[in-house]
């Protein structure tokens, strides 16, 4: 065992210089209420190319909403999943990497405990970051599918735990401003859990959306982001496995394809007509739908009501969907230190892909 084989994304030795950088092999894992994912890559002129990747849905959350803690079957599928993350790092011999965790672990009062019991069994050494820092890795993440006519950009993240909005104002020159943001104390796990028991009708959903849209609210008093929608330049990015998982369904794809998903946009009309087919179905028959499995079909709703909310506060027609987020983010924040390739605010256009996707 080899403990404290991977770390914050500090640089092992001082003095190297950028052509020395430029041969690290990077790794970056986003450890969430529900997911664990990992990103291997190397850096390219514009941007990194994937040379490994791993995702799996571990729910290290479950029960936390109630409990306050950890549960120790969590604790074991996710230790599980960072063993495979740390073979594949090693395979790929990563000397560069940042292992960061989100709301799961800032909530729970042995999230601490648990992240030093990860480094000694796995090496992976966690750091767990804030709310705003998560905001801020999110929009470097998706800030590559930013169009050319938007002057300003909402991206949207939903989480197991929690759930991240921010909004940009976009300059002339393509450079991008955080005006605002906030981090709403719910994600797909945390809601599916409080809305349990019962069949899901239009009046539970219903009250699904409402108690989010309620903690939207303050945050759209304070801010009045709404009126920009009447300048007709604002774009709305979801970054998130709902998001992604709606987009996949809406293009009727057998099996999950990131390639044909990222970067897609979709009418929120049509977003609609997925949720309410979903919304129709028993867990049972949503497990039987391509791209959202027996490991999505309990959370799929509640991610969407959590989208619902958030359209029905700012009424965009059109949303831009990202498989990219945190781990993008981190990657590229590293790359940027380590100046391998161009700053990620270089990257102006949807069609400027950052990320090329492993073959």
């Amino acid at each position: 065992m080899v403990v404290g084989l991977y770390g914050s994304g500090r640089k092992r030795r001082s003095g190297r210089t950028a052509r020395r950088d430029a041969l690290h092999t990077y790794a970056a894992i986003d450890l969430g209420t529900n997911n664990c994912r990992l990103l291997v890559a190397r850096p390219t002129r514009n941007g990194f190319r994937v040379i490994d990747a791993f995702s799996r849905i571990v729910r290290l959350g479950e029960g936390l909403h109630s409990r306050g803690e950890l549960s120790n079957a969590a604790i074991e599928r996710t230790i599980a999943a960072l063993h495979v993350c740390a073979g594949k790092m090693r395979k790929r011999g990563v000397d560069r990497a940042r292992c960061i965790a989100t709301e799961a672990c800032r909530r729970a009062v042995n999230g601490t405990s648990f992240l030093e019991r990860v480094e000694a069994e796995t090496g992976i050494i966690f750091e767990i970051i804030s709310p705003e820092e998560e905001v801020h890795l999110a929009f470097v993440g998706c800030r590559p599918l930013i169009e050319p006519w938007a002057r300003r950009a909402a991206v949207l993240d939903i989480g197991g735990g929690s759930t991240e909005l921010s909004w940009l104002r976009i300059g002339e020159d393509g450079e991008s401003t955080l005006d605002a943001w906030v981090s709403l104390p719910c994600g797909v796990v945390t809601l599916a859990e409080r809305f349990e028991t019962g069949p899901i009708d239009e009046t539970r959903y219903q009250r699904m959306v409402d108690s989010i849209a309620g903690l939207i609210e303050p945050f759209e008093a304070q801010h009045a982001m709404a009126r920009h929608l009447e300048d007709d330049d604002v774009q709305m990015i979801g970054t998130s496995g709902t998001v992604t998982t709606l987009a996949a369904i809406h293009l009727d794809l057998p099996q999950y394809d990131r390639n044909q998903v990222d970067g897609m946009v979709i009418a929120t009309d049509e977003l609609d007509a997925v949720t309410s087919s979903l919304r129709a179905m028993t867990v049972a028959e949503r497990a039987l739908v391509p791209c959202v499995g027996r490991n999505r079909a309990d959370l799929v709703v509640a991610g969407a009501a959590i989208l619902d909310a958030v359209l029905q506060t700012w009424p965009v027609t059109r949303l831009s969907v990202a498989d990219r987020g945190l781990r993008e983010g981190v990657l590229l924040g590293m790359m940027s230190e380590d100046c391998v390739n161009q700053p990620a605010h270089a990257q102006k256009s949807g069609s400027q892909q950052a990320v090329q996707a492993a073959q």
